[in-house]
């Protein structure tokens, strides 16, 4: 069944957390995938393993021209501390992101702008002023009936 339930001040805590900065400019169809199993690879290669699911962060900022630039960022946790993180990797032991709104989304995978789009209406409704940034926790996905669970987390302006 569809749903996206909303909550306030929800903190978002990963531990052992390799971030890897995404070029949007190349033109690799295929980028994302690939950048995700590179990653994967990278944790692997290092004597550690995965946990968890993938973990996307976007933000969009303005250049030295006034020109949008979208930060995206994918994330990975891994079950212990990677030293030693060469580019265009770093390693976060803790990430804490206090006070943000969250929602939790069940539906169609082409869907999720939604659960961005019923998180802003919120906000707009109850006075919140968010930073403009979010995290995009992939919890689950069938690929049989192409629906997925994923969490929203979107701090809000301290």
């Amino acid at each position: 069944m569809n749903s996206i339930n909303i909550y306030e001040n929800k903190t978002l805590k990963l531990q052992n957390v390799i971030v890897r900065r995404l070029d949007l400019e190349s033109d690799d169809q295929n980028l994302f995938d690939s950048e995700i199993n590179k990653i994967s690879t990278y944790i692997q290669t290092h004597g550690a393993n995965q946990i968890g699911p993938l973990i996307q962060y976007s933000k969009v900022e303005l250049d030295e021209n006034n020109e949008p630039d979208i930060n995206m960022q994918f994330m990975l946790q891994a079950n212990k501390f990677i030293h030693n993180v060469e580019q265009p990797y770093r390693m976060e032991s803790l990430l804490r992101v206090k006070n943000c709104l969250y929602a939790r989304y069940n539906g169609p995978d082409d869907k999720l702008k939604f659960a961005y789009d019923k998180l802003g209406v919120y906000a707009f409704e109850n006075d919140i002023e968010l930073d403009g940034c979010n995290y995009t926790i992939y919890v689950d996905r069938n690929e049989e009936e192409e629906t997925m669970v994923a969490d929203v987390f979107m701090p809000v302006k301290e």
